[in-house]
């Protein structure tokens, strides 16, 4: 074989190669510009939630250093997306108060919320004999002595996307929502019956995911 025709099959596979490369450039740039372009006509937006009201059934902190409480609180959730759908694979609700956890968790349900839908849940959540931090303690009996007490409705848990017929992997998901509850002569409850006192707050909450 002559000089000239390696230098010919060196120059045709330099082509090739060539061509293979600027092939997966141009592929993944493809790849890329869909997801761009997919994601800017879904703009997905993450669930709205919104605490409806807490029923207070019992709170009790006469014990030093202990607290025995039982909650019902109703959560609202929207999915404003419409393109979006979202599937809550799990959802952990409990109450604390100073960023000390002082009920137990609660799980609601498994569920999907399709396209601008709204979604209602009323967990039961409580505490019996919960031990709670010295310097709480002396802060939540002045709170309950001053007749309002700040407490928050957390909810942990794991969400999926849903577009069409992909489905995402699971990413965290983290609500805070902050409820004042008021005794004595400024509490603003409404009795429901066996010592049970309902808030109505709709208070908008924050969402992290």
């Amino acid at each position: 074989m002559s000089v000239k025709e390696c230098d010919h099959h060196k120059g045709r596979k330099k082509k090739i190669f060539r061509r293979i490369f600027w092939g997966i450039i141009i592929f993944l740039f493809i790849i890329l510009l869909t997801i761009l372009i997919v994601w800017a006509v879904l703009r997905p937006t993450k669930p709205t939630f919104i605490l409806q009201d807490v029923t207070v059934y019992a709170f009790n902190a006469t014990v030093p250093n202990l607290l025995t409480s039982n909650f019902q609180v109703t959560l609202s959730s929207r999915n404003p997306n419409d393109k979006i759908g979202v599937y809550y694979d799990r959802l952990d609700t409990y109450v604390s108060y100073r960023s000390q956890q002082i009920t137990l968790r609660t799980a609601i349900p498994p569920s999907y919320q399709g396209h601008k839908e709204v979604d209602v849940w009323s967990p039961f959540v409580y505490g019996t004999n919960v031990p709670v931090a010295p310097y709480n303690f002396v802060g939540l009996s002045q709170d309950q002595s001053n007749g309002n007490v700040l407490v928050d409705v957390k909810i942990d848990g794991r969400v999926r996307w849903k577009v069409g017929a992909f489905i995402s992997g699971r990413y965290h998901i983290y609500i805070h929502c902050p409820a004042y509850i008021t005794f004595g002569a400024q509490s603003n409850g409404i009795s429901v019956g066996n010592n049970a006192v309902k808030y109505q707050l709709v208070q908008r909450c924050s969402v992290n995911v």
